[in-house]
């Protein structure tokens, strides 16, 4: 699908009560931004991560006074831009706008040059995404539970398809694959473009990707949904059970977008910052927009996205221990 795609997003943010400043004076009360703000966002332009962080700049570009301009960093799995901002000024000057694979990487990178959980201060989750497993229309599946059964009828006939060793739908694919008890051959693409297209051709059995991306596949019907992992039902895709209701369990791996800052920076500019995108999320503009794409708002307090995040790093290393997920050499 085509996103409109802006190179500069200003960001501003006011406290509850500062509110009737307008942005450009509560700016030189604080201090902060001090000029323009680089948001580095570590994958390509219109990707759901890139997409999700532009919808809420655009309300953020409303409510501060200073230019954030969105630089894409694409690379080893976010980890070039990701880098960046580890080593930037800690002075919220620079910010990253990353998803749920930041917690992958710290086990899938030996030698990463930051330490996710040290070298970062989380701000916010933006929002989050619920995955769909997909299949072909050609494959004649009609249920999860029937392909489930005729996998392991078959062991290793089957193969599914990622955007990449280590990637966030590789992780999803070992976490849905490990819990179904099933055995599968992964098959790794450069990205989800491609993966998509050879699973819309029938040449791979099944990939599962972010409920934005699937939606208007499944409902040109040239993929068929048989789950969404999510807690209910998506009204983007009503028709489609959990993967609860499909019996299985523990099965779910979380699509989510957050925002963070280098370690250190300041608690005053942490509060800013988080105040102002709570309040962009919760705007009837940026609302209605994240959940058309299926992706809902959810805005946390910083310590416990941080809690998330420490705590999805040990479960993800597990995870990719426990499947054997290596990265290519």
């Amino acid at each position: 699908m085509n996103f409109h795609r802006r190179e500069l997003l200003k960001i501003a943010s006011a406290t509850g009560g500062a509110a009737f400043l307008p942005a450009t004076a509560f700016s030189q009360t604080t201090g902060y931004p001090q000029g323009p703000v680089r948001v580095i966002v570590p994958f390509t332009a219109g990707s759901t991560t890139d997409v999700i962080g532009r919808i809420v700049g655009e309300r953020l570009d409303k409510y501060l006074g200073q230019p954030f301009v969105i630089e894409n960093r694409p690379g080893a799995g976010g980890t070039l831009g990701a880098a960046q901002v580890a080593s930037a000024a800690p002075d919220g000057q620079t910010l990253l706008i990353h998803s749920a694979g930041h917690v992958a990487n710290a086990a899938l990178y030996p030698a990463l040059k930051y330490d996710t959980l040290k070298d970062f201060t989380p701000v916010t989750m933006l929002a989050s995404m619920p995955n769909v497993f997909v299949v072909a229309p050609s494959k004649g599946f009609t249920s999860l539970k029937e392909l489930v059964g005729r996998v392991s009828a078959e062991p290793g006939k089957y193969m599914y398809g990622s955007s990449g060793n280590g990637s966030a739908s590789h992780i999803a694919g070992e976490k849905f694959r490990i819990a179904a008890a099933i055995h599968a051959l992964h098959v790794p693409y450069r990205g989800t473009p491609e993966a998509l297209n050879d699973v819309m051709g029938g040449r791979v059995d099944w990939f599962l990707l972010p409920l934005a991306v699937a939606a208007p596949l499944v409902k040109t019907g040239r993929l068929v949904a048989l789950s969404i992992g999510a807690a209910a039902r998506s009204a983007v895709l009503p028709d489609v059970p959990t993967t609860a209701e499909c019996g299985l369990h523990d099965a779910d791996h979380t699509f989510w977008v957050g925002m963070f800052a280098p370690a250190r920076t300041p608690a005053t500019v942490l509060a800013r910052l988080h105040a102002e995108t709570v309040r962009a999320l919760d705007s009837d503009e940026a609302r209605p927009r994240l959940e058309k794409l299926g992706a809902q708002p959810a805005p946390m307090p910083q310590q416990q996205f941080a809690t998330l995040v420490r705590d999805e790093t040990a479960a993800t290393a597990a995870l990719i221990k426990q499947a054997g997920i290596r990265l290519e050499s």
